[in-house]
Order: C-alpha cells, then structure tokens, then sequence
C-alpha cells in the first residue's frame, strides 16, 4: 500500500527511536537508565486527579465536551486569570484563548491554519523535532535559524538573509528553550514583535516551560511584549508545571484571528478536551501553584547533582537558567553520537544526541532531570566511572 510522499520527507520521531533502543536493551537484559526523554516521573498532585475523578462520575460530562473546540469557557476564563497574575497579560477568554490537547497538537494547527504550500517557515537550529514534522506535513518550507551559545541562544533575527525573509510566513520560537533550556528576554521580545510586524510573519511562541526556571530567573510570556498580540500566539501545557504530561491539556493564547483559524482547523480534526480534564485543568491553575515550587526543589537538586559529577569528569559549564533538561557540552575530541553511544554502550545510560535537534545541536548532549533520584544518583555514579578511568 503506497502512503501520501509528505511522510517520506519526515524523519522518525527522535523519542519514538530513543524508547525502541531503549526497550531492545531491556529485553536483553540491560538495567538502562534513560535521561534522554522529558516525561516527570512525580504524580500528579492528588487534588487534580481527585476532580477528575469526581467530574467524571457526572453522566453529562460522558458527552461531547462542552464548547468542543474551543474548551469550556470555565477553563478560559481560568487560564485568563493565570496568565493576569503570572505574567501581568490581559487575555479575553472568548476570542484570545482556546484550549488545545496540549500545545504539540497546536504546533500543528498553527501551520494548517496559518502555512500555504511552499511557504517557507523558521525554526530555531538546535530546536524541537516536532516543529520541522509539522512543517512538512503541511507542505511548507522549513529554513534553520542558528541560535548558538555566544548568543546565548536566541536567534540573530538580523542575520537571517532577506530573500528568506520575504518567502516566510511564520516562525516558532520556543523559550525556555527545549533542548538548550535558554530563557528569552524582554528587550529580544520588544525586536521580535518589531520583525514579525514589518515582515508579516505569524509567531508561534512555544511556552510549555513557562514555570520551570531557577536561580531567580523570572517568567516571561511573548505576550508580555507589546504589540505581540498583533502578530502572534503563545502555546502553553499544564503537562510540565502539574506533572500532566499524559492528560494532553494545554491552551493557545493571543491574536484572535489566529486563534479563529486555530480553531477551525480543530473543530474539523477532534471533539475537543474531555470536560473532566478540563476541570482538573482549573484545579491545578486555582490550587496547585505550591506544587510547581516543590518540583522546581526537586529539579534544582538533581541539577547540582549532574552539574558536579560532570565537573569531576572535566565538564566544566554554566548552564542557562530554564526547562528541567541540562544542553551539556561533550568532552573535547568527542561529536555528540560519539558520546551518546560510550554512554549507552558502557554505562547503559541514555541521553538525547545534540544532532537530533539540529545541525547546530552538534558538541552537545541533552541531559533530563525527569528521573527517580535513585536512578540519577546510579547514573551519575557510571559516568563518573567511565569517565575517571
């Protein structure tokens, strides 16, 4: 049976292989550790799966959810509140806000809602797989910005080649940054928004890591910065702040004409978010923001925790400030697979090649901090070992 071409042009999903090579090596035998996938291995806070629970023994909310597409007006207007405390940004819930079954699936529906084939679209290099998936997918053109460590990873926007600039339609941008866990600022939000206005490119800033940031590094939304409104949205997840990665909720907010055409390509591709989940979704945003800091604690200590044993093995760095993942440079003499495989092949740790995410990504390895302490701590314990010798 001969499938559509567009998924010729796709590579496999980094993640998808990753846990493959990882359940080969168990069946075999191997006790694997895997630091290579972003998925926190904490519950869920009670008090959430508590209202799910109760909202599911409700009948009403076995039927279609209620606003469909959209998501309940409950869950807007509760999302509207956040992002007015959190960030300071007035959103109105009717026409600014939609609920998405997490903000990957809006990474799609941006490009059908926004791309025409051949357009061209930028995306960060070293920067998320999914993003370029998407693109193809709907027949547009993906051009790699660089955003590299002496521009402490924020894209040249004055760089890109004017030809370029003038075939692309839209951008993603994703801070803090996955896999590089740099934070955005809000004098490079004032020059984004300035871009996209004078080259009329849609934004789709990916924000899912919005909460996970240390060291007094402060939040910041794209919708902060004035006039974002006009030319963009901004993803965000429960997934990462409330340990809900598998309950698939997450909202775009921003431009309403974008937001519109978001929505039309949902009401024609899903039934929207299971009214249950939804109202978990507010009891997390009313109730669980203490949570966010205990994790934030937990993520801090397993972050000293690799920042010392990779000293010890003479890799010395400092690292940005966001995401629960580590963008560490491999020993000298070594690329990025070179590295992944010695680990794999000698200590039976698994950790994400720089290269999956980009040209740019090669010289690094990304490093997850979504593991039980015991297993980091044995981890850390066979690197330092292998490396020592």
């Amino acid at each position: 049976m001969q499938t559509a071409e567009r998924l010729a042009k796709i590579p496999p999903y980094l993640f998808m292989e990753l846990r493959k090579k990882i359940n080969k090596a168990k069946t075999d035998g191997v006790d694997v550790i895997s630091l290579a996938i972003g998925d926190p291995v904490e519950a869920t806070p009670d008090s959430i799966i508590d209202e799910l629970c109760a909202t599911a023994r409700n009948p009403l909310n076995h039927r279609y959810p209620t606003d469909e597409e959209k998501g309940m007006l409950l869950y807007r207007q509760e999302i509207a509140r956040w992002y007015q405390t959190r960030y300071g940004v007035s959103l109105n819930p009717e026409s600014e806000i939609l609920g998405l079954i997490g903000s990957k699936e809006g990474c799609h529906h941006f490009i059908m809602a926004r791309v025409n084939p051949g357009d061209t679209v930028l995306m960060t290099d070293p920067g998320y797989p999914a993003y370029r998936a998407s693109i193809l997918m709907g027949e547009g053109v993906p051009y790699n910005v660089p955003i590299l460590p002496e521009n402490n990873y924020l894209p040249v926007l004055e760089d890109i080649p004017s030809d370029i600039v003038l075939k692309a339609t839209a951008m993603f941008l994703n801070y803090p940054n996955n896999p590089t866990g740099a934070c955005a600022t809000p004098e490079f939000l004032d020059k984004l928004v300035a871009f996209a206005k004078a080259s009329d490119i849609a934004i789709c800033y990916d924000n899912p890591y919005s909460e996970i940031l240390f060291a007094g590094q402060p939040r910041i939304s794209f919708l902060m910065a004035q006039g974002a409104k006009d030319v963009g949205v901004e993803l965000n997840s429960l997934s990462k702040p409330f340990n809900m990665c598998g309950w698939r909720i997450g909202v775009a907010c921003g431009n309403p004409e974008l937001i519109a055409a978001i929505s039309k390509v949902k009401e024609n591709t899903d039934s929207g978010i299971f009214n249950p989940i939804q109202y978990a979704g507010i009891q997390a945003l009313q109730k669980e923001a203490p949570f966010v800091e205990k994790m934030l604690a937990v993520y801090g200590k397993r972050r000293e925790k690799v920042l010392k044993t990779l000293k010890k093995i003479g890799i010395d760095f400092n690292p940005p400030r966001g995401t629960f993942y580590l963008w560490v440079p491999v020993p000298r003499g070594m690329t990025s697979l070179e590295f992944t495989n010695r680990l794999f092949d000698k200590t039976a740790v698994v950790v994400a090649s720089g290269t999956a995410y980009g040209k740019y990504g090669e010289g690094f390895v990304r490093i997850s901090l979504t593991v039980p302490d015991d297993r980091l701590a044995e981890a850390m314990a066979r690197i330092e070992k292998e490396f020592k010798q």
